[in-house]
């Protein structure tokens, strides 16, 4: 009788257990995710390519074409530093940043060594409008972009860093660019990499759900980027929200998927943002 009373009353706890994960499961919001390339056009985007005017997309360097958008340099006699960024229109703070990406073709001619398989996704960047005619690179995160050759490693979503810094085991992080922890993803495979940004608080960067990269308080400082607006630099600033850009640096690359899935309205309610950013990344 008492194992019959046991197996009851366990039966009975185990079916609370499982009513009470069912619960907790759903109330977890369901955050869909924004498209910000809708694999037709860039009529939401904006380029910026070195030397040229905000807007003008030179030699038709952002293209789209198969349902992909294209980076390609067939209109270059030769790249010569003409460093590109295409942003979104909208700023965002507090969001998962999804990008598919693969590294194609041969690099554009005269594309320096390091930026062969070379691309990015910038983030908290400023608004292209501020950005000069003959500045680089955007102020912003950069979540670096890498293919491999075939044989030797190279990580990809690294870390770079034009015109800011960031905090990394407690200490401010000043040098321009760092590797993470990733594999390498060799040839024109289709790589997904994810970027958990939340504010100035945490960025982390992800590839098959795993962290490869973490750091915290992104904020304007140090070096790195040529022919800016002094304004626009205000060393010590904050970096809590900001635009996000694809990067354009000689090596052809294609996108085929730009999403974003906004978290801001998560912000002030850690348990469930968690819980949200676990789902998310568990269900690539």
């Amino acid at each position: 009788m008492k194992t019959y009373t046991y197996l009851i009353v366990l039966s009975l706890a185990l079916a609370n257990l499982l009513t009470a994960n069912a619960l907790f499961a759903q109330k977890v919001p369901h955050v869909k995710p924004i498209q910000l390339f809708n694999g037709k056009d860039i009529k939401d985007w904006t380029p910026k390519i070195r030397h040229q005017d905000v807007g003008v997309n030179y030699a038709n360097t952002f293209r789209v074409e198969d349902g992909l958008m294209k980076v390609r340099y067939d209109g270059y006699d030769e790249f010569n530093q003409q460093y590109g960024h295409i942003a979104y229109n909208k700023p965002f703070s507090y969001y998962i940043l999804r990008v598919e990406y693969r590294f194609v073709d041969e690099q554009a001619k005269g594309g320096e060594g390091w930026a062969w398989a070379n691309s990015g996704a910038m983030l908290h960047g400023q608004d292209p409008k501020t950005m000069l005619k003959d500045q680089d690179f955007p102020i912003s995160i950069e979540g670096q972009l890498l293919g491999g050759d075939g044989k030797n490693a190279r990580s990809t979503s690294n870390l770079c860093t034009p015109g800011t810094n960031v905090v990394m085991d407690g200490k401010l992080f000043t040098p321009h660019c760092i590797s993470s922890t990733s594999k390498t993803y060799h040839g024109d495979q289709w790589v997904t990499a994810d970027f958990v940004v939340l504010g100035d608080s945490l960025i982390q960067h992800v590839l098959e759900n795993q962290v490869v990269l973490s750091y915290s308080k992104p904020q304007i400082g140090g070096g790195n980027v040529e022919s800016f607006d002094a304004n626009q630099k205000k060393d010590g600033q904050a970096l809590t929200s900001g635009f996000i850009y694809l990067q354009s640096e000689s090596h052809p690359v294609d996108f085929r998927k730009v999403e974003l899935y906004n978290l801001d309205k998560f912000k002030n309610k850690p348990e469930v943002l968690n819980q949200i950013i676990e789902t998310i990344l568990k269900g690539k």
